[in-house]
């Protein structure tokens, strides 16, 4: 049996393999519900919260990728990275 030794475990290769695909898994299915990788501000609204979407434009840590008339689009990745942000409210 094939072991993976850490500084802090031994796990076997299957223990690990599963649980790097239960960790995957919820990002692929982010990553296949939004192909093209652009959503709709009302939608960015929708899965992130408005007030969160809001501070992070005022503060620059997300740009529109396209502004058309009446049409706000962000890109997918940079909304979840800004999520992922930790807060320093220091």
């Amino acid at each position: 049996m094939l072991q993976l030794f850490f500084p802090d475990k031994c796990v076997s290769y299957e223990t690990f393999i599963n649980d790097l695909s239960c960790a995957l898994l919820p990002k692929l299915v982010d990553a296949l519900s939004h192909p093209g990788g652009i959503v709709s501000q009302n939608e960015a609204y929708r899965l992130f919260g408005k007030c969160n979407v809001n501070r992070w434009v005022r503060q620059k840590r997300l740009v529109p990728v396209a502004k058309r008339p009446g049409k706000i689009e962000y890109r997918y990745t940079d909304l979840q990275q800004c999520q992922q942000r930790v807060q320093d409210y220091l």
